[in-house]
């Protein structure tokens, strides 16, 4: 499901702004980018995520969007690292054919020759910045909400498309079973010519026959998924590994059906279940 949500507030005598951005994901997904003074805080950012988004794809971006206040600061000079700079500017100089000195200020301007220490900076803790990260998370997780609303209705369309196509199964089924005993009937006395039929063995194919097509068992519990279906989608925290095994359970019996079902009009019946059910997976892979 995706969900946006940003806030800010003052930490270290700065201003920290959180901004949070999910999408659809199996599993749940972190990629976080902070501040490098803010790093070491990742961790904790991940549990606490982890709290209130089952899965997705969580992108978490904080800066700061006025830096923080800081004390005197101090220019040191990584020495090794301007003395590997300079061999390899003179490295350079040789595969191009050029010859001199490396000049100093052309070492002195590469990367993490001079850095600049902050002697007596404040350190954020995780506890001054949790608060912020609550209120974006807070506001990403609405979003999702509004958007799960919309995707639960959808889903009970679907739902109701499924149990009325099953409805229309069920009426049709009687009927079903008095036309393959007349067929039956019809063949054995086709293939009799004229000769007496034994009545309690036709009797008793005409038993198996009914117990094999019948669909009634697989009628009450796709009826009883589907029921399942709702109360999951009325329910509070998340559903969608839950639905996800209902979906399951309803294809099984819709196959079963399927099969059972000899006959043309339960046949397009079955199709269209099949097709509502495809369309309510394809709907469960935006919903938590």
């Amino acid at each position: 499901m995706t969900g946006f949500g940003a806030a800010e507030g003052p930490v270290a005598g700065g201003t920290l702004r959180v901004e949070i951005r999910t999408v659809n994901h199996r599993y749940f997904n972190l990629a976080a980018k902070l501040p490098s003074d803010l790093a070491g805080l990742e961790g904790e950012l991940r549990e606490r995520l982890r709290k209130g988004f089952e899965r997705g794809h969580i992108a978490v971006q904080v800066r700061w969007a006025s830096p923080p206040s800081i004390g005197s600061t101090r220019l040191s000079v990584n020495v090794d690292r301007a003395r590997e700079a300079a061999e390899r500017l003179r490295e350079l100089q040789a595969a191009i054919g050029q010859s001199g000195e490396v000049p100093l200020e052309l070492v002195v301007r590469q990367p993490d020759v001079f850095a600049v220490s902050e002697s007596d900076a404040p350190v954020a803790a995780w506890p001054d910045v949790e608060p912020i990260v609550a209120e974006a998370s807070r506001q990403c997780r609405e979003g999702r909400l509004r958007e799960g609303g919309i995707l639960a209705e959808e889903l009970l369309g679907r739902l109701e498309l499924i149990r009325t196509e099953a409805r229309s199964v069920a009426a049709q089924a009687p009927e079903r079973l008095v036309r393959e005993r007349d067929r039956l009937r019809g063949a054995v006395a086709q293939l009799l010519d004229g000769r007496p039929a034994d009545e309690q063995r036709l009797a008793q194919e005409i038993a198996f026959l009914a117990e094999r097509l019948d669909i009634t068992e697989e009628l009450v519990r796709l009826d009883a998924h589907v029921e399942a279906c709702h109360e999951a989608l009325s329910a509070v925290g998340p559903v969608g590994k839950r639905l996800g095994f209902l979906a399951q359970e309803l294809g099984r019996e819709v196959n079963t059906i399927g099969s059972k079902a000899n006959d043309a009009a339960m046949q397009h019946a079955v199709v269209a279940m099949k097709g509502e059910l495809e369309r309510f997976r394809e709907q469960l892979e935006n919903l938590e």
